[in-house]
């Protein structure tokens, strides 16, 4: 056995999932408000279901998901749907791992097209404290938690820097939304 984090089906199989929600989830979406069954709402239930789950299955959560449970230590979440704090997670997992600019764009252009979170104050959290972020980051990183799935050791400092980052570039998005 190697020391690879998951199969190569796995890997697929959260890339065909991504490149249909970034292809038809809009449509999706539209689709969903207007109680409408259209190809592509299928699409997205087929990769939100069936492809997330065999994805599950076969390479587990990560850091998105890990950071989603840390979210919840505090009471303020907890009115946000776990998908909501997963997509915030995503934002936050994308700083922490370092990823290419133009995949940061896509991904903040998908929420704010669709309407999920971008920034801590959209998930209840304007104001929130240092120490309060701390903790969430810390939860995050607890042993068993599957912020442990990522290919390198993750601190609960860089997880808290992650979530300052994300939210950054979330409000500075909607700065120039705003002004524009």
């Amino acid at each position: 056995m190697t020391t690879r984090p998951g199969p190569m089906t796995a890997f697929e199989l959260a890339r065909f999932c991504y490149t249909t929600l970034m292809r038809y989830g809009r449509l999706a979406k539209l689709a969903c408000e207007q109680h409408q069954v259209t190809p592509a709402l299928e699409h997205v239930i087929e990769a939100n279901t069936l492809l997330s789950g065999l994805g599950f299955e076969s390479g587990g959560l990560a850091a998105a998901h890990a950071i989603h449970n840390g979210l919840t230590v505090l009471p303020a979440t907890h009115k946000y749907w776990h998908g909501e704090k997963v997509a915030f997670g995503t934002l936050a997992m994308l700083m922490l791992t370092d990823r290419a600019p133009e995949l940061i764009e896509e991904v903040y252009q998908f929420c704010e097209d669709i309407g999920l979170p971008t920034t801590l104050a959209d998930i209840g959290l304007a104001g929130v404290s240092d120490d309060e972020l701390l903790a969430v980051a810390r939860a995050s990183c607890q042993t068993g938690e599957t912020m442990h799935n990522e290919p390198f050791t993750i601190t609960p400092e860089a997880v808290q820097a992650a979530l300052r980052a994300a939210d950054a570039v979330g409000q500075a998005r909607k700065k120039i939304d705003l002004a524009g």
